[in-house]
C-alpha cells in the first residue's frame, strides 16, 4: 500500500473562535467587502487579525506540499480560484465558512509559516513536532525551488528591471488580484448550517473529524483533542476552571509522551521504540479517539449519548484513565508491567499493529477487572515467546473488521495463550491447538518471508529493521522475576533477598526486574 505524502499543518495561521453563542449580525452583507487582497493576509493589516475558523472546525492540515505550492502557483499565475465564503459575527470576526485550507495555504505562504514558525510557534506553545517540522520544510523547500518566496517577490518589485518576465508578470498578479468572497448572512445557527452542508458536499469531513466535531463539548471528544496536541494548540477546554485546564494539558501532555516517546525514526537501530509506531495525522487522530473511547468503556456507536462535560471533571477523569492504562503497559510507575512495545506492538520488520495495541490496552483492562495479572505474570514468558514467533495471526484475526471492533477477540486470543499456558500444555503446541479449535476462524501459521529471495541489491528498509531486530533482541535484558523483556523506560532493581529477611544492598543481591514483579507480584 503506498504511502501518503506528509500533510502540512496550517491549523496554527487561523484561529478558532466559538460562534455558536453569537446572535444576529450587526452588518448587513451589503456592507462587506467583495474580495481581498494579497496584503489582506498581512500580520499588519486590518482585516488578517480578524479572520476565525468556527470552533468546530476540523483541523487544516489536508494539503501536502504539491497541493500547496500548486495552489500558491494557481494564484500568481491568476487562474480561477473558488469564492471563499465567510460570516461575519456581531463581535466583529470573519469566520471562513469555507475556505480555510484556501486562505491558510496563501497566509503560510505570505507569512513563510507552514507551521513551524512564529504563528506557529506561538499557537503551539513551542511544541512542534518533529513531523510537522520536516513536512514545512518540503513545502517550503519546493515553493522555493518552483515559484519562490513571497518575500522574493516584495524585493523584485525594487529591481523591476532585472527580473525575467515570467516573475514581472507574478509580481503585478499580486498587485491586482484577490480572492473573490461570499458572506453567508443570518445568525449563528444558520452560518453554522452553511458550514456542515458545504463541508460534506464539496469536500467531506472524514468519518474521525466528524466524531470529533459531534463529540466536542464531550469528555471524550475534549480528552482525544487535548492528547492529539500534547495539550498545546487551540484550547477546547478554556471555558473550563484554570485549575481543571491545568490539569487537561498536564494530563495530556504526559500520556501524549508516553505513547509517542521516543520519536520512532527507521529504519529503526534501537530496541527503545514508543508504544505507537509512525501514523500519519488521520491515522493517529482516530487512533488517539479510539484508545479514549476503550479505556473509558465507549463504544463508537454510543459516542452521542455521553453527556456535554460543562465543567471539565469528566475530561479530567477519561484522562486520568488513560494515563493509568499508559502507566500500566510501560513505565516507570510501581504499577508498570513494562510490556515491550517491540514484542507487543511490532512485527519483526518493524511494522507497527495497531490491532495488538488495541487489543493489548482491552487485556490490560481485562486483567486489572479481574485481578488476575498475577496470573499473567506466571507464564509471560511463554506468552511472549507466541505472540512473537506469531506476530501475524493478530493480523488475521482483524483483517476481517476493523481494528477497534476485533479487539476483543485479539483480546480474547490472549487469553485463550495464557490459559493455555496455565493449564500446563507445552508452548510449542498451544498455538496448534488454537488453530485446531478454530475459535478464532481459520488461522494459518505462515513462515517467514525469505529475504534471500529478492533481486534487488539494495536492502529494503524492511530488511533492514528486520537485521537489526534479529540480532539484538537476544541481547535485550529479562526480567529475573518473570523471565519477560525488559524495557528501559520500565526497569527495577531489586533484592534478590528482601530486606526485612537481611538482604544487602550489594551487587551481588541485585537483580533487574519489571516495577510491577518487584513491588506487587514478588510480594
Amino acid at each position: 500500500m503506498p504511502k501518503d505524502n506528509p500533510k502540512v499543518s496550517l491549523d496554527a495561521l487561523i484561529p478558532r473562535e466559538a460562534f455558536e453563542v453569537q446572535g444576529q449580525q450587526s452588518q448587513m452583507i451589503l456592507n462587506n467587502i467583495p474580495m481581498i487582497q494579497i496584503r489582506n493576509l498581512e500580520q499588519k493589516d486590518f482585516f488578517y487579525p480578524f479572520l476565525r475558523k468556527p470552533d468546530f472546525q476540523r483541523e487544516t492540515n489536508e494539503w501536502d506540499a504539491q497541493k500547496i505550492c500548486d495552489f500558491i502557483e494557481s494564484f500568481l499565475n491568476g487562474d480561477l480560484i473558488p469564492a471563499v465564503i465567510l460570516w461575519r459575527s456581531d463581535s466583529g470576526y470573519f469566520f471562513v465558512i469555507d475556505g480555510s485550507h484556501r486562505l491558510s495555504a496563501l497566509i503560510a505562504w505570505i507569512n513563510d509559516d507552514y507551521g513551524d514558525k512564529n504563528i506557529s510557534n506561538k499557537f503551539y506553545d513551542g511544541y512542534i513536532t518533529e513531523e510537522q517540522k520536516n513536512a514545512a520544510q518540503e513545502v517550503r523547500k519546493l515553493i522555493k525551488d518552483k515559484i519562490g518566496s513571497y518575500q522574493d517577490y516584495e524585493s523584485s518589485t525594487q529591481h523591476l528591471d532585472k527580473i525575467d518576465q515570467k516573475t514581472l508578470e507574478r509580481a503585478r498578479n499580486l498587485g491586482s488580484l484577490g480572492i473573490q468572497l461570499q458572506w453567508v448572512g443570518g445568525n449563528a445557527s444558520k452560518a453554522a448550517d452553511s458550514f456542515f452542508n458545504i463541508n460534506q458536499k464539496a469536500a467531506p469531513i472524514s468519518p474521525t473529524e466528524m466524531r470529533l466535531l459531534k463529540a466536542r463539548n464531550k469528555p471524550n471528544g475534549v480528552a482525544a483533542r487535548a492528547i492529539m496536541r500534547s495539550g498545546n494548540g487551540h484550547k477546547y477546554w478554556s471555558e473550563f476552571s484554570q485549575d481543571k485546564q491545568d490539569k487537561i494539558e498536564k494530563l495530556a501532555q504526559e500520556i501524549h509522551q508516553l505513547l509517542f516517546e521516543p520519536k520512532l525514526k527507521n529504519p529503526i537501530k534501537t530496541t527503545d521504540v514508543p508504544m505507537v509506531g509512525n501514523l500519519s495525522t488521520s491515522q493517529k487522530n482516530e487512533f488517539i479517539l479510539e484508545f479514549v473511547n476503550i479505556v473509558n468503556n465507549i463504544e463508537a456507536e454510543n459516542e452521542l449519548d455521553l453527556n456535554d462535560d460543562p465543567t471539565g471533571e469528566n475530561t479530567v477523569k477519561f484522562l486520568t484513565n488513560c494515563q493509568k492504562l499508559a502507566q500500566r503497559i510501560n513505565t516507570n510507575d510501581p504499577s508498570s508491567l513494562g510490556l515491550h512495545p517491540l514484542i507487543y506492538f511490532y512485527t519483526h520488520d518493524s511494522r507497527y499493529r495497531v490491532g495488538s495495541f488495541y487489543g493489548v490496552v482491552s487485556l490490560v483492562l481485562h486483567l486489572g477487572k479481574n485481578k488476575s495479572y498475577d496470573k499473567f505474570i506466571k507464564c509471560r514468558k511463554d506468552f511472549e515467546f507466541l505472540i512473537w514467533q506469531h506476530d501475524d495471526v493478530v493480523p488475521q484475526i482483524v483483517s476481517k473488521s476493523s481494528a477497534v471492533k476485533a479487539r476483543e477477540k485479539v483480546k480474547d486470543f490472549y487469553l485463550t495463550i495464557v490459559e493455555k499456558l496455565t493449564q500446563g500444555v507445552d508452548r510449542k503446541n498451544v498455538m496448534k491447538e488454537i488453530i485446531a479449535e478454530k475459535t478464532f476462524g481459520s488461522l494459518k501459521i505462515k513462515s517467514r518471508v525469505n529475504t534471500n529471495e529478492t533481486q534487488s541489491k539494495t536492502f529494503s528498509r524492511e530488511t533492514k529493521a528486520a537485521a537489526f531486530i534479529r540480532d539484538a533482541l537476544p541481547k535485550v535484558q529479562r526480567c529475573k522475576i518473570c523471565g519477560g523483556y525488559l524495557h528501559s523506560h520500565s526497569i527495577s532493581i531489586d533484592h534478590k533477598t528482601r530486606k526485612e529477611d537481611g538482604g544487602l544492598g550489594n551487587l551481588d543481591n541485585a537483580q533487574l526486574t519489571h516495577l510491577y514483579c518487584n513491588t506487587t507480584f514478588k510480594n
